[in-house]
């Protein structure tokens, strides 16, 4: 049973006050007595996580007061099977019905889907699951090299412990909850009908399950050979979802795998999209390009960004992509002080980043960038290249919620780099190729998804 909490601002059609509180999950028990005895400590828990330092600090935040908060428990079935002392779905993700990074020919209005083996803690909590959209369920990006197959796919995985709960519960509501490996998943049979398998001889990926060999969480034969239409279920509830509550919504889902030809879907919950920090209302179209250091009108991502004050560019006077490996090297110098300083910063440069062809654009991996929050893309006259997301580099955009501009000042609205106003800013530091420049206060990066518009407003603008 997992035992959650159902509050009024939780539940708000308008305010961003989901996940907050704590949800205990309880094994059954043969033993009614004891069972009960979980149950009622899992309720007390609920409530006492209202006055937990996260959730104040939360009311705060949203300029909530306490006393006005109402809060019901509810009772939910675990969606699952048990494997001797644990308990877990064969599936379980989240849905949202907006896609902020659409990948090729998916349209933002296909949705998105994160999913993964186990419970949904595992993915709500950030951890990597297999990110598609239904409508294109057959394009992985995480699956499209054996490489980024087996850096990029889900090594662990969430199963509730069957055993009694003797020890007060925790303020962690993770506390009898286990991370296990595929090992255990592959002894407990729950991998047969989701995973591929890694040949290590050949160094190749085979569609299904086979005996030795690394499993990779692809949920190939239900996502690209139909064994079940979860994609088109994902697609359709999200549909009915958003038209029923007449916004963009995200659900969380869990099936259970009987057989081959046999699951039951549950939809678990469903809640609008109103995160603060995705709420965009301004209309950016209207912001005079000169008030911006970077303006795009073909963004990737969603939301604004307050706190940052450093931009590293790529001089384009002069730039010559025979240079390239070079300008890479010192990139990957400067991002190791700024990870040393904990510090995020805007970077930009012409020409496709993480392209392996150094006349291409920038050879660099994510590592070597990973304190970028901004990634700008920009056409020069001599060094027109066609925008590209590459898989690696575009698989850590998504799940770090990276934003990126693409900027081709030769097409119409094809957006604005403003190097001259950086070039008329003391430089921090300074090479013959790149320049880093940080302004006193932070400056303002906004991006609407919805329209695909980002904007980087100089200081004070």
């Amino acid at each position: 049973v997992a035992i959650r909490s159902s509050s009024l601002l939780e539940d708000s059609h308008y305010q961003p006050f989901a996940g907050i509180f704590s949800t205990y999950m309880i094994p059954y028990l043969d033993d009614k007595f004891e069972m009960i005895r979980m149950i009622s400590d899992g309720i007390k828990a609920v409530y006492a996580s209202v006055f937990y330092k996260d959730s104040k600090s939360y009311m705060v935040a949203t300029q909530n007061i306490i006393d006005q908060e109402k809060m019901a428990v509810v009772l939910q079935e675990v969606a699952g099977s048990q494997y001797n002392n644990r308990f877990y779905p064969t599936i379980s993700g989240v849905a949202r019905s907006i896609n902020y990074y659409p990948l090729g020919d998916e349209k933002q209005e296909d949705g998105v889907v994160q999913m993964g083996l186990g419970l949904g803690k595992y993915i709500v909590d950030g951890n990597q699951g297999l990110r598609f959209s239904p409508l294109h369920a057959n394009k992985i990006l995480q699956l499209s090299d054996v490489n980024t197959a087996l850096k990029e796919t889900q090594t662990r995985f969430y199963s509730l412990s069957t055993d009694p709960i003797v020890e007060d519960f925790s303020i962690d509501d993770s506390f009898n909850l286990k991370k296990l490996g595929l090992k255990e998943a592959d002894s407990d049979g729950t991998l047969q009908y989701i995973s591929s398998t890694y040949d290590p001889n050949d160094m190749v990926i085979r569609e299904g399950y086979y005996p030795g060999g690394r499993k990779i969480i692809s949920f190939v034969h239900i996502l690209q050979h139909n064994m079940l239409p979860l994609a088109d279920v994902l697609d359709k509830v999200l549909k009915i979802c958003r038209n029923e509550m007449g916004r963009e919504v995200e659900i969380e889902f869990a099936v259970n795998l009987i057989s081959q030809r046999e699951a039951i879907f549950y939809l678990l919950q469903i809640r609008p999209i109103v995160d603060s920090k995705e709420v965009i209302s301004e209309d950016l179209s209207l912001i005079d390009p000169n008030d911006t250091i970077m303006y795009s009108k073909n963004a990737l991502g969603h939301g604004s960004i307050k706190d940052i004050q450093d931009i590293v560019y790529v001089k384009t006077e002069g730039f010559n992509p025979a240079n390239n490996q070079l300008i890479a090297r010192e990139i990957e110098d400067l991002n190791k002080k700024f990870i040393d300083s904990d510090i995020n910063y805007v970077l930009v440069a012409p020409g496709r980043w993480g392209s392996s062809d150094p006349w291409l654009g920038i050879p660099i991996k994510w590592p070597h960038i990973s304190q970028a929050r901004i990634i700008g893309e920009i056409t020069l006259d001599q060094y027109r290249i066609d925008p590209s997301q590459g898989s690696h580099f575009f698989q850590n955009l998504t799940s770090l919620g990276v934003a990126y501009f693409t900027i081709n000042p030769f097409i119409e609205n094809g957006g604005f780099f403003n190097e001259e106003f950086l070039n008329g800013q003391e430089a921090i530091y300074e090479t013959k190729y790149i320049r880093y420049v940080t302004f006193k206060k932070p400056f303002t990066i906004k991006v609407n998804g919805k329209k695909k518009i980002g904007v980087a407003m100089k200081p004070d603008h």
